[in-house]
């Protein structure tokens, strides 16, 4: 899919939880896969804005985001109105390839946004899945998920559920310390992982290399950008710091 630089316009921005809101924009973007992502621009900011797509509606052409207040980019697109013009950059980074296998499908945080996209293109191939998501409190629950964990670790009884389940392979987006520990758990269960890294990025089309990691493949250690190689990485490669 070519990256272009897109001019959309605001169909609906909403608060959805404490400091978290929705942002659909309507555009002439195409498509999109779950675990690409967005970049926005924001006025009098050298660098754009990234976030994970957690829909796209190719009937309409209309894409979402959510999105966590954390300074001046956040707080100006939450503060956009209807008809607003927002300046992007799409689709960026590959995102999670499709198996038909049992799949887990975990969210931690604002990481639900990806898998959100990724449970609703893997219903539609009737591919069987179960979707886990954590929040620190009741205020920041953004609901789409088969099980909330609220207050504790959103990986409580992962291992009951995938013996249960029989899944076959893990999906997840959120902080290094959940995807770290849901890599060695598949590794030792013998499964696969794909893992969408949350890293802060500074151009999003791996130029600038600031959001580099290192993966292992075929017993070499190389690089990858997280923005342009991923953010979406084989749990069994990555090499956690």
């Amino acid at each position: 899919m070519e990256k272009k630089d897109y001019k959309g316009s605001v169909e609906q921005i909403e608060q959805i939880a404490l400091e978290t809101y929705k942002l659909i924009i309507s555009s002439s973007l195409k498509e999109a896969i779950p675990g690409q992502f967005i970049s926005i621009l924001c006025p009098n900011k050298t660098l754009r804005r990234p976030f994970s797509i957690a829909h796209f509606d190719s009937e309409k052409n209309e894409l979402t985001v959510l999105f966590k207040l954390k300074g001046e980019g956040t707080n100006y697109i939450a503060n956009l109105k209807k008809g607003d013009v927002v300046n992007f950059l799409a689709p960026l980074g590959n995102g999670f390839e499709l198996v038909n296998k049992k799949a887990l499908l975990v969210g931690a945080g604002i990481g639900i946004a990806p898998m959100l996209f990724l449970k609703k293109e893997l219903d539609k191939k009737n591919i069987d899945n179960y979707f886990i998501a954590g929040f620190k409190n009741n205020e920041e629950v953004i609901k789409g998920a088969d099980k909330t964990v609220v207050g504790g670790s959103v990986l409580d009884d992962i291992d009951s559920i995938i013996e249960e389940k029989k899944i076959e392979l893990i999906y997840s987006c959120g902080p290094n310390i959940v995807l770290k520990k849901l890599a060695d758990i598949a590794l030792k269960k013998n499964i696969e992982s794909q893992l969408a890294l949350e890293r802060v990025m500074a151009c999003s089309i791996g130029v600038c290399r600031g959001c580099v990691i290192k993966l292992i493949k075929k017993q070499e250690i190389v690089t990858a950008s997280v923005c342009k190689d991923g953010p979406v990485f084989l749990g069994s490669e990555i090499i956690w710091d």
